[in-house]
């Protein structure tokens, strides 16, 4: 089995270029773990590790 660290900004450019826009620094710079590399991806496991990534980078902020 292939195991591959990548950033999100990279799947997020190879698979889906658009949503870059919608994602901060901080989330683009986050480093996934790929179970089966970055090759193996699809549409809906990029907007699925999307979702999660910006979950995790809210879980600290105070909204006033």
């Amino acid at each position: 089995m292939l195991v591959e660290t990548v950033k999100l900004s990279r799947i997020v450019l190879k698979v889906s270029p658009e949503l870059a826009g919608f994602l901060t620094l901080s989330e683009l710079n986050s480093e996934i773990v790929l179970r089966n590399g970055i090759e193996a991806l699809e549409a809906q496991d990029v907007m699925e590790i999307i979702q999660y990534s910006i979950s995790e980078h809210q879980k600290d902020t105070l909204f006033h």
